[in-house]
């Protein structure tokens, strides 16, 4: 599976492969009918307790990360429903957040390429 990263908001672009929605909130002011997602795993995200704690300050990165990656380790299954649903593909995780940088997509993408080797 190949995973790329990109904000829900930007359009859709047929390399982006399966288009499957990280976040634990709809994105605001994103209409479900202009989304082009296939899939939603809200599930995989962040739980609410620990987003709320990070709100996205960058000096919280590293802490958030490890927590992440904790919480992502419980959820097993859902992580298994992505790679099944991906396949041999390309996986576009969607994310909301206006940091690219630090965003649960971008632990997310790095978890499930440490888990592939």
């Amino acid at each position: 599976m190949k995973l790329r990263l990109k904000r829900v908001y930007e359009p859709p672009a047929e390399g982006d492969g399966l288009r499957v929605l990280v976040d634990r909130l709809w994105p605001r002011g994103l209409k479900k009918a202009d989304a082009a997602i296939d899939l939603w795993l809200k599930e995989i995200a962040p739980t609410s307790s620990l987003r709320k704690w990070f709100g996205h300050d960058p000096e919280k990165w590293a802490e958030f990360r490890r927590r992440y990656e904790i919480e992502l380790e419980e959820r097993r299954n859902d992580l298994d429903t992505l790679r099944e649903r991906g396949g041999a593909g390309c996986v576009t995780l969607l994310y909301g957040a206006k940091d690219e940088q630090h965003n649960q997509a971008v632990v997310l993408k790095a978890f499930l390429e440490k888990d592939q080797t």
